[in-house]
């Protein structure tokens, strides 16, 4: 009995390390990216999906959205909704910037203040959620 409540503990463990939490600024849960791409709210209920293809699915694994393998946002019509640089900018689909991630995971608007935080989630993964696509 001991045996099993000690995997059970290593088992809760396992999967709290593979979420990496999504904050507001003022460093407040909202939702977590889970490392296989599950979103979830800041109840842990599942708010979508980003597949490791990158498509992005909302909760019921409808498309509604695309990562480029060159770092663009996409509708589920394929358009154009924005992008995101190597150097952590986040642009629109007019090249205006609207945000920067920045390495060690904060998510700035274009006037560089802070909206959020990411830590170590992908920078495509984080433009998804504090720019592009809401998921509640």
């Amino acid at each position: 009995m001991k045996k099993l409540h000690l995997l059970a503990i290593a088992l809760m463990v396992t999967c709290v390390a593979g979420a990496q939490s999504i904050e507001n600024s003022s460093h407040s849960t909202t939702g977590y990216i889970n490392s296989d791409g599950t979103i979830e709210n800041s109840s842990h209920s599942t708010a979508g999906y980003i597949t490791s293809s990158g498509e992005i699915e909302n909760s019921s694994h409808s498309t509604i959205g695309y990562i480029t393998s060159s770092g663009e946002i996409e509708n589920s019509s394929h358009s154009t909704v924005g992008y995101v640089g190597s150097d952590g900018t986040v642009e629109n689909s007019s090249h205006s910037t609207i945000g920067y991630i920045q390495s060690d995971g904060t998510v700035e608007d274009s006037s560089h203040s802070t909206i959020g935080h990411a830590g170590s989630v992908k920078r495509e993964w984080a433009a998804v959620v504090f720019f592009f696509f809401h998921f509640n």
